[in-house]
């Protein structure tokens, strides 16, 4: 289920970025690029092709940092990403139509930096596909494990009524993961079979 993220502003007026140090988006995550947007904006209407150059390398920056999707509100750090000197970051800060248009400052944690909330949409979009892929694999992963549970439980002599209890097999399932790490053998299912037998599982 998508869950959203939501900015806090603090006392003193600046918002909380929603997403933790801990969070990464990994080598099979990425980030739509909205080209149709990109292109209806100010910035690509308006800005030099060093600046939208500029911009279009922040947002592509910012997927490596930490938190992900965001910038250093330092102008060293920034003059060295953008391979340009330190008074050059000073004046694209007051450039109106400049790489860091639309870029605010955010509380991370006990760290002032830069948010963007076009890259925050972005970032949260990644994140949630991301989620949505391990919950689809977790779930063909369990219903493989629970699959392969009943074939071997219906060879141990097990009757058609007992496998087909959803509950039942769940139980087993999740005492197989607890207590027989690896590639589930015979003698796994045997030990279920006698674990569920002693604490009275059958017995509906």
């Amino acid at each position: 289920m998508k869950q959203e993220l939501r900015l806090i502003s603090s006392d003193d007026g600046i918002e909380t970025y929603p997403i933790s140090r801990d969070e990464r988006l990994d080598a099979h995550s990425f980030l739509k690029w909205m080209h149709h947007r990109w292109m209806s904006s100010r910035t690509y209407k308006l800005a030099s092709w060093e600046v939208q150059g500029m911009a279009r390398a922040l947002f592509d920056m910012a997927q490596s940092e930490s938190p992900v999707g965001t910038l250093p509100d330092d102008d060293a750090e920034l003059a060295v990403m953008l391979r340009v000197s330190e008074s050059r970051v000073a004046e694209l800060r007051r450039l109106e139509f400049g790489p860091l248009r639309g870029w605010v400052r955010c509380r991370c944690g006990d760290e002032i930096r830069l948010m963007h909330k076009v890259v925050l949409e972005q970032v949260q979009d990644a994140l949630d596909r991301r989620d949505t892929r391990a919950l689809s694999a977790e779930g063909k992963a369990e219903y493989q494990r629970l699959k392969r549970l009943r074939e071997a439980l219906k060879g141990l002599g097990v009757s058609d009524d007992v496998v087909a209890d959803d509950v039942l097999m769940a139980r087993m399932d999740d005492w197989l993961k607890e207590n027989r790490k690896g590639r589930r053998n015979p003698a796994a299912y045997e030990a279920v079979m006698v674990h569920a037998a002693r604490e009275r599982w059958f017995i509906r």
